[in-house]
């Protein structure tokens, strides 16, 4: 599979990661465009089943992108992510996938440039295998 062809998913927290992904777009920053963007009302919301099907519909990479600690409007919903995030990661390793495939990462939406540096890194990871 070419790179072109390896998808990554990015759920992202309507009120942190997608402004962020919104900014970034409106800054004109570039970041590979293999990367398929989808809103969520809260990375909270994101459940490891929405990982696994993600990876089972063939996504390469997928990054679960919430609030920075302590400023969730839903309270625990980035604590929720994060565990998810890494029980998912120990399922994959399970299965034979490299746990580094999915990853959360905390935004304010201001981070126009992170937003775009986490998609690179990712886009990086999947390329190497």
């Amino acid at each position: 599979m070419t790179r072109e062809n390896k998808k990554i998913i990015a759920f992202c927290c309507a009120e942190s990661a997608y402004r962020a992904a919104d900014r970034a777009g409106r800054l004109r920053i570039r970041y590979p465009d293999n990367v398929r963007v989808i809103r969520i009302p809260c990375a909270g919301r994101v459940s490891v089943l929405h990982i696994l099907k993600a990876f089972e519909k063939g996504a390469a990479g997928v990054l679960v992108m919430g609030c920075q600690e302590g400023a969730c409007r839903h309270l625990t919903g980035n604590i929720r992510a994060k565990e998810r995030v890494k029980y998912a990661k120990d399922l994959l390793k399970e299965v034979g996938i490299n746990g580094q495939r999915v990853k959360m990462v905390n935004f304010s939406p201001d981070m126009a440039q992170k937003f775009a540096r986490e998609i690179e890194e990712m886009a990086e990871k999947i390329k190497e295998e």
